[in-house]
């Protein structure tokens, strides 16, 4: 396990921890993913119990994971009486609930001194743990969400109210009152992003883990390339279609960069492609791993939770939305590939389908037995362990067939002591598992925590309705102008957040004013601020997933960043299209979904061919310009305009062709 524990792919391993810290964060870890596993699939637990013992396990890893004065210095004698004292807080934060539950139940709102003071403990904590774990862009959104709550004239700071807009004005709180909201109520810390980390999104990361340490990964790699290698910018296109399968697993659009991007950007290069256009293509594509079903990222257990639409439905309804944003990533690689003239990989640098297949058939099984149980209505995290139990039975089938049969008649007999090394083998890789899936849950959960703490002041202070009436008015009533209001607050709180914490905090924000004043269906409400809270992966000046790619590809990481920007469009535009044509998410007639679905392909093909200027062949600058108000055509929720639209669109796209066919004539005469 302290093998493990240094990996340098495991979060946090860049610290310098003593062999013993190394240890004691193996067997916490290890503790954690075991009890996840327990009340998964064998004893569900009450809310509180399984919210609070989730809690402080998570912060009891954040703590020794994350040394209090960074990762690069050791602890020493004050790091470590801080970090102890820290790590008790833990403990106290989950444990005094687990203990004194039924007590805190019977007092019903009358807390004791102790109650409060043990609420101010976990508070402090948490934000501290997030600090550690996630940055410190999100510990300082908690702390100015308490300062808002205590600011009024019957809050503990009452002069704080004076420098408050009349609109944001509130009577303020207390501290009995804000701790008993946070701590002692399911608004707070132990609310629904909390419920949500500590079933469905952790047991899914668990089983991320297991495929990452089986090699999945490099599976879903070597399919892509098997698929598309020879193919115009085949590396470029792999890295989409890997991306699309590794996104789902990884949970971060940043860890996916780093890990197929490995593979993929330094074969684009030497195809070709320039070293920012590489590391923005592989940028674009895992930002588009969060938004593909079936996991999403956290995505989809959060906006089932959200909106009471069954998960199925919410995987289901995304499905469309995520192909037509690969489909246009996709398409700029292959217009890129055409007028840089370049040609695929030869066919024996490229892995062959069938050995491929072979090899790896056994990863799917896992994910089909996945998408069944979810078809059967079974709950996500009892899904999610059956899923892990059904990759492990698979797994060791497998090696039992090749250790008994293969091997030896490959002149490796069975004997009992490779009886015994294989066995010692497989235990340590299944806790390899557990200790990484419970490493990679977090800084997810502790973004959750503290979102926890913004969303309980929202709901003590009335927030939510403020900022409501504020965007009401700042838009003048037009949607689009509230969109693009979402849209920059989304960038802007993600550049200290992470998504599942940026998603949250806005859904809450602006979610009620995009539902109620402007109408909006609420499933789509939430698609629509789940896809543009992913826009800091990819949108300078902070570009997280762009910056990752840039390191890979020796690139500078801005100019990275705006190619990833560029490739990315799709993630602006789609979420539009879903408001001003709901009918490709909550359906209608099936001849104005199939409309819908046939317009917006042709749009977002026009878009990438009038931003590139080439499609076919070069595309003269008239016919980019007339492509623009056809594109806003589409969008515009009346059928003539989008019939009208269409038709330029579909003319620009055959004169293009027809261009091309010139051309080539003219190059054969």
């Amino acid at each position: 396990m302290s093998d493990l524990a240094t990996s340098p792919i495991v979060p946090g391993s860049q610290a310098q921890h003593s062999r013993a810290v190394l240890w004691l964060i193996a067997v916490v870890a290890v503790g954690l993913s075991l009890f996840q596993l327990y009340s998964a699939g064998i004893q569900p637990l009450g809310l509180f119990y399984q919210r609070s013992i989730h809690l402080a396990l998570i912060m009891m890893l954040a703590f020794l994971m994350f040394p209090v004065f960074g990762p690069n210095r050791r602890r020493g004698v004050v790091g470590g009486i801080i970090d102890l004292a820290f790590f008790a807080g833990a403990v106290i934060t989950g444990g005094y609930l687990v203990l004194y539950l039924d007590d805190i139940f019977n007092r019903a709102g009358f807390w004791n001194q102790t109650d409060i003071v043990v609420g101010c403990i976990a508070t402090v904590t948490v934000l501290e743990a997030s600090r550690r774990a996630v940055g410190l862009g999100m510990t300082i959104i908690g702390i100015l969400a308490l300062l808002y709550a205590f600011a009024g004239p019957r809050g503990e700071l009452p002069w704080l109210g004076q420098f408050l807009p009349g609109i944001m004005e509130h009577r303020g709180y207390n501290l009995d009152r804000v701790v008993g909201q946070l701590y002692l109520g399911q608004e707070g810390i132990f609310g629904l992003p909390m419920g949500v980390a500590a079933t469905y999104i952790f047991i899914f990361v668990l089983f991320g883990a297991f495929l990452e340490i089986t090699g999945a990964g490099k599976f879903f790699i070597d399919l892509a390339y098997a698929a598309t290698g020879r193919q115009r910018g085949g590396p470029a296109k792999a890295a989409v279609l890997a991306s699309a399968g590794m996104g789902s697993i990884s949970g971060s659009a940043i860890a996916n960069v780093v890990t197929t991007g490995a593979f993929t950007i330094p074969l684009m290069k030497r195809l070709g492609f320039k070293p920012a256009q590489a590391g923005g293509i592989e940028a674009a594509a895992s930002t588009g791993g969060q938004i593909m079903p079936p996991l999403m990222g956290a995505g989809a257990f959060l906006i089932a939770e959200y909106t009471q639409v069954p998960y199925l439905e919410v995987v289901k309804v995304s499905v469309l939305p995520a192909i037509l944003y690969f489909s246009t990533v996709y398409l700029f690689v292959h217009i890129i590939a055409l007028k840089q003239g370049m040609k695929g990989m030869p066919r024996a640098e490229l892995p062959q389908m069938r050995d491929v297949m072979r090899e790896g058939w056994h990863f799917l099984l896992p994910l089909a037995v996945l998408v069944w149980l979810l078809v059967m209505n079974m709950s996500p995290m009892r899904v999610g362990y059956f899923a892990i139990v059904t990759m492990l039975v698979v797994a060791a089938l497998r090696f039992s067939v090749w250790f008994f049969f293969v091997a030896p008649a490959q002149g490796k007999p069975v004997t009992g002591q490779r009886i015994g090394e294989a066995l010692w083998a497989g235990v340590v890789k299944v806790t390899q598992g557990l200790e990484l899936g419970a490493r990679n849950a977090v800084a997810v959960s502790m973004a959750c925590a503290v979102a926890g703490i913004i969303v309980g002041v929202v709901g003590l202070t009335g927030l939510g309705l403020k900022f409501s009436a504020m965007m009401l008015a700042f838009s003048d009533g037009n949607l689009l102008l509230a969109l693009v209001m979402v849209l920059l607050a989304s960038l802007v709180l993600g550049m200290g957040l992470p998504v599942t914490a940026s998603y949250i905090v806005l859904i809450v924000l602006v979610g009620p004013a995009l539902s109620n004043e402007f109408g909006v269906p609420l499933l789509i409400a939430h698609l629509v601020v789940f896809w543009y809270s992913q826009d800091s992966n990819v949108t300078p000046p902070i570009a997280l997933a762009g910056f990752a790619g840039a390191a890979i590809a020796g690139s500078k990481p801005m100019e990275t960043g705006f190619q990833a920007w560029k490739f990315a469009k799709g993630l602006y535009l789609i979420p539009l299209f879903m408001v001003f044509n709901p009918e490709i998410i909550v359906g209608g007639p099936v001849p104005v979904v199939i409309w819908n679905g046939v317009i917006a392909i042709l749009a977002l093909g026009a878009f990438a061919a009038a931003l590139e200027g080439y499609l076919f062949t070069r595309m003269s600058w008239p016919v980019r310009l007339a492509i623009v108000p056809a594109i806003i055509g589409v969008f515009y929720p009346d059928l003539r305009a989008e019939m009208a639209g269409a038709a330029v669109m579909a003319l620009a796209i055959a004169g293009n062709w027809l261009a091309c066919r010139r051309e080539e004539s003219a190059t054969a005469a």
